[in-house]
């Protein structure tokens, strides 16, 4: 189905994947009505930046997104049979084309005290770490002394442990698994994140499980004492930052009758099983896999747009559509200040791409520099690159992203890759 003058594209989701998708649909095909609603009372930002948020090195304005039209209102059924959109206020919007970005939700663990009896709220004290508002409520909370725990060691927590560390709390950073970061580093690279952190006065545990959370009254509410362990030792604390990572919002899609698996399911053309509705973002699953980052957000809301642009002007034979065929990610993360900044912490980059941990037959490469706590690890399957990890001068990461993104056959010699890994190998 052709999209046509007067066709109207509903968006469901203000953050990334659907501002992005709005921002570049709009102004290039203006015969077509692009509607965005988004549910938070900000507008569009880039999530990646939260951390920098709370960490008081930018305010809020300075992440927010291209100007978007954006509606603050809450879909809660999508009418397919009338191809309708409905919010919580019984408004409906018509639709031809429906682009389901609806993101996802903090994943929030089974920890005994942590929902009040009968009232479904957090203790206060207790937050999340996923939106502007999490951000701006740990913000206005945080004060130097204040101790904190951060439970999870990922990427989220991670990142909100050392914005907290900037603000002057006493951080304990909680983590279930044997290292931080699991998902994206090996055991050396995790230990020496563990010491980068460590050097900035976060307490570090892990294989560390969490039982539960122990309150005390406070008004008609009651606010986070402590952190119970698994052992029965409990820390003391002020603030509890809950980063065990996400869940994809599908309750939408699940009650329209979609496919869904882990996530939304699409196809190559981020069609899901009802062919006028489209998923992109942390909500969707595209071969399998469900991203939830960001670079993949911003390229399936490429790709959905150069699809849908070409339909409106008829440009391509269906055949030919644009297709997005998956996202080779690439994180990357920075840590501390400069030494000349009154903490006197050198910076601490970290990227990390594809699959770091080798099978059997892979050759593996590694560059260690145990004085600046520098170290460089490529995977190399098939005479491919098929994952790496980067800490420390992170001179190479362009070089190396590139030859992994090109997915091309290295060089038969090890001196190329070699070359990579050094700093003249950068970008």
């Amino acid at each position: 189905m052709d999209i046509e003058a007067g066709t109207e594209i509903v968006v469901v989701g203000g953050g990334m994947a659907g501002a992005r998708l709005a921002q570049q649909l709009a102004p290039a095909a203006p015969d077509v009505r692009v509607t965005l609603f988004g549910e938070e009372r900000h507008a569009p930002y880039n999530r990646v930046l939260l951390a920098e948020v709370l960490a008081g090195r930018y305010e809020p304005d300075v992440i927010a997104l291209p100007a978007t039209d954006c509606t603050e209102r809450r879909v809660v059924r999508v009418d397919r049979a009338e191809q309708l959109v409905i919010c919580d206020d019984g408004s409906a919007t018509r639709y031809d084309r429906l682009v389901l970005a609806t993101g996802s939700n903090p994943v929030l663990p089974p920890l005994r005290g942590l929902f009040e009896a009968g009232r479904g709220e957090l203790p206060l004290g207790v937050h999340a770490f996923r939106t502007m508002d999490d951000c701006l409520a740990l913000s206005g909370a945080v004060r130097p002394g204040v101790r904190a725990v951060v439970v999870g060691g990922g990427l989220l927590g991670v990142s909100a442990a050392r914005a907290l560390a900037a603000r002057g709390a006493h951080v304990i950073l909680l983590q279930q698994g044997e290292y931080l970061m699991e998902r994206q580093l090996d055991e050396h690279s995790g230990k020496l994140l563990r010491a980068h952190l460590e050097s900035m006065g976060i307490e570090v545990h892990t294989e560390c499980r969490v039982r539960g959370l122990r309150t005390r009254p406070e008004g008609t509410s009651r606010a986070v004492r402590s952190v119970e362990l698994a052992d029965g030792y409990c820390l003391g604390t002020d603030l509890v930052v809950l980063a065990c990572g996400v869940r994809p919002r599908t309750g939408l899609a699940q009650a329209a009758g979609l496919e869904v698996a882990k996530g939304i399911v699409v196809d190559d053309e981020l069609r899901t099983s009802d062919p006028l509705i489209h998923a992109i973002g942390d909500c969707s699953q595209h071969g399998g896999v469900v991203y939830g980052l960001a670079n993949a957000a911003r390229e399936q809301a490429d790709a959905l747009a150069s699809l849908l642009l070409a339909e409106a002007a008829r440009a391509a034979h269906p055949a030919a559509a644009p297709r997005y065929t998956g996202t080779r990610a690439l994180t990357r993360l920075t840590l501390g200040g400069s030494r000349s900044s009154e903490t006197g912490i050198a910076p601490f980059d970290l990227a990390a791409f594809g699959d770091p941990l080798p099978v059997p037959g892979d050759d593996v490469l590694r560059l260690t520099d145990a004085t600046r706590g520098a170290y460089r690890k490529v995977v190399i399957r098939d005479d491919r690159l098929v994952g790496g990890i980067l800490l420390g001068d992170l001179a190479a990461v362009g070089t190396l992203a590139r030859t992994w993104e090109a997915d091309e056959p290295l060089p038969a010699t090890s001196a190329p890759l070699l070359h990579l890994l050094t700093n003249d190998g950068g970008s």
